[in-house]
């Protein structure tokens, strides 16, 4: 392995096991608002990205895309959606549902084939179709376990799946177009956070602790770092090798709630989850192959050239 792609890999693997642990990070302040908690991580998240963006004098590209207006709508929605998914994930971790947070990334990789097939008339293959029935089917047994459908998990996954396809058509690098969203959001957001203070007993400024205050000014490093990170890796590491690394983050957040916050995980639930792996694994070698095929494909045309 080439020195660039070991570190890209290092890189994407440190990256997805930081996205795992934030939610140790965020149950240590589950018992403050979620929703001011998710104004406050916008609020400190722009902060930090200006000052990065800046430093690297690339806000004539965030003009310049926003000048354009499908552009600009690409990344207003964009901006929503993630919103709306880190708003999802942090009440789910402070409301005792880190399972089901998990269940939710293990169903966004799936559901972005979903939408490849439906949206774009993307040909998929024997395991593709494989791993979505499988999905599905995991689907509907973890609705009977839980008793209702999974909205969480299926909120998580839609809106992640939904704002990685927008952000395809975002002609912007992975910092800019971060920084373009959390400025649509940065005005609302810091309304939130600043609303604490007229909230009485229930809002941050009332309950926080001094520790406390320290993790919500962390909340923007904690978002911005492993973004970073991630950015540095795309381009070194072949999706192939990529791709897996995106399960660490729902690995990790499977065990955490299973055994270390001891939320109830009956047979009929690792049932369902064993059909969403099996979905994953279906994946995984279809990648696998398809990689090997590509590759087979090229190797005549790079000895002619």
């Amino acid at each position: 392995m080439e020195r660039d792609q070991r570190l890209g890999l290092q890189a994407a693997l440190l990256a997805f096991t930081m996205w795992g642990l934030l939610t140790i990070y965020w149950k240590q302040i589950a018992h403050l608002d979620a929703f001011e908690m998710i104004g406050w991580r916008v609020v400190s998240a722009v902060v930090l990205m200006v000052v990065v963006t800046a430093a690297r004098g690339r806000f004539g590209a965030i003009r310049e895309a926003f000048r354009n207006a499908a552009t600009r709508n690409r990344i207003v929605l964009a901006a929503v959606l993630l919103t709306v998914n880190w708003t999802t994930y942090v009440w789910a971790i402070g409301d005792g549902r880190v399972v089901e947070t998990a269940l939710g990334y293990f169903l966004s990789p799936l559901l972005t084939i979903a939408f490849g097939a439906v949206l774009f008339g993307e040909t998929l293959g024997r395991l593709q179709w494989a791993s979505i029935v499988a999905a599905l089917v995991a689907v509907v047994v973890l609705t009977v376990s839980y008793g209702e459908l999974p909205w969480v998990a299926v909120l998580l996954a839609v809106s992640w799946s939904w704002y990685a396809l927008i952000k395809r058509g975002v002609p912007l690098g992975p910092t800019e177009s971060l920084t373009g969203e959390l400025l649509v959001v940065g005005g609302p957001a810091l309304a939130v956070a600043v609303s604490g203070w007229f909230a009485g007993a229930g809002g941050v400024p009332a309950e926080a602790s001094a520790v406390d205050w320290v993790l919500v000014a962390g909340t923007g490093a904690i978002t911005a770092v492993p973004l970073v990170m991630f950015a540095f890796a795309a381009p070194r590491v072949p999706f192939t090798l990529l791709g897996p690394c995106n399960y660490l983050v729902p690995v990790i957040n499977f065990v955490l709630g299973w055994l270390v916050y001891d939320e109830a995980m009956p047979l009929s639930r690792f049932v369902g989850f064993g059909f969403v792996w099996l979905a994953l694994v279906l994946i995984t070698v279809h990648t696998v192959r398809s990689d090997r095929a590509t590759r087979r494909g090229s190797e005549p045309v790079a000895v002619v050239a």
